[in-house]
């Protein structure tokens, strides 16, 4: 019996939800078991030589943090999921590892396990969270363990702008300031909040604002995504729902209803942006198993 593990991509922060709200997209990694009780690891992808086909490959090394005496298997993974563009490429991997690890291990792991080891491995919950969960997801940090609450999201249409450029969260975290003052601090947590009120209750025009209001990271990564003020203009002129920076970036997400979405790219290519646009569904399943 073949297995497949299915995980979903995901774009965090929301704008001022920064490292603590995610949602999960319908762009998926799938890992499928060749042999269960293969001599050594092995993982076969065609992302090129810098990503390991062995135990250094973190797909595996995520599996082992979870069950470190599990044996060794023969993999294959493939991915709509693009590398260091802020659609949480490493935290999908994250998270097949670890379910890889649940489904052969001796031990019964929660979904609560996962989301600690995945959590510890990313360094902060908000793309692993929706990525094994689905949906919408606010995740906070409390005595050193993630929580997730999970909420469905509203009813509207994404389109994701992804450039012909990588950015690695490193670089991008790089440019973010040690501290904020105590005044920018309390506006930044209140924008937070009222973004997750707004969505939880369906508020499209008060979600529309607060997209764009972040005090947390866009200010400061902007310099790096010089499309996202560009798109963000665009997108004010077909009426959208909203723009904010995808993760760490550079790719750039709209909500937008399907009808306006041609639109828009239009406008975007006339103004020379070349990278690809992607519409977008909310996946609500999270990481999964297939047999």
């Amino acid at each position: 019996m073949s297995v497949k593990i299915v995980v979903p991509a995901s774009s965090a922060n929301l704008g001022p939800g920064f490292d603590s709200l995610g949602l999960a997209v319908d762009r998926y990694l799938t890992l499928e078991v060749l042999d269960d009780e293969a001599s050594k690891w092995q993982i076969e992808h065609d992302f090129g030589p810098k990503i390991p086909n062995d135990e250094r490959n973190l797909i595996i090394k995520a599996a082992l943090a979870l069950e470190p005496k599990l044996s060794p298997k023969r993999l294959k993974v493939t991915s709509q999921i693009p590398l260091a563009r802020g659609l949480g490429s490493s935290s999908s991997a994250i998270v097949a590892g670890l379910k890889l690890a649940q489904y052969f291990a001796q031990t019964a792991y929660t979904t609560e396990d996962l989301l600690q080891v995945a959590t510890k491995l990313e360094g902060h919950p908000d793309n692993v969270a929706p990525a094994l969960l689905g949906g919408l997801t606010v995740s906070v940090m409390l005595n050193g363990r993630p929580h997730s609450i999970c909420a469905s999201f509203p009813a509207e249409g994404l389109l994701a702008y992804i450039p012909d450029f990588e950015l690695a969260t490193k670089e991008s975290r790089q440019v973010l300031p040690n501290e904020l003052s105590y005044k920018t601090a309390v506006r930044a947590g209140s924008l937070g909040n009222a973004l997750v009120a707004a969505l939880l209750t369906n508020d499209l025009a008060l979600v529309k604002e607060l997209l764009e209001q972040d005090l947390y990271h866009e200010p400061y990564r902007q310099k790096l995504v010089p499309h996202l003020q560009l798109l963000r203009k665009l997108a004010h002129e077909v009426n959208a729902d909203g723009t904010y920076l995808s993760g760490a970036g550079p790719t750039v997400m709209t909500l937008i209803g399907p009808a306006k979405m041609e639109t828009l790219i239009k406008k975007a290519r006339k103004q020379g942006l070349t990278g690809k646009f992607i519409k977008l569904e909310v996946d609500t399943l999270g990481a999964r198993v297939e047999r």
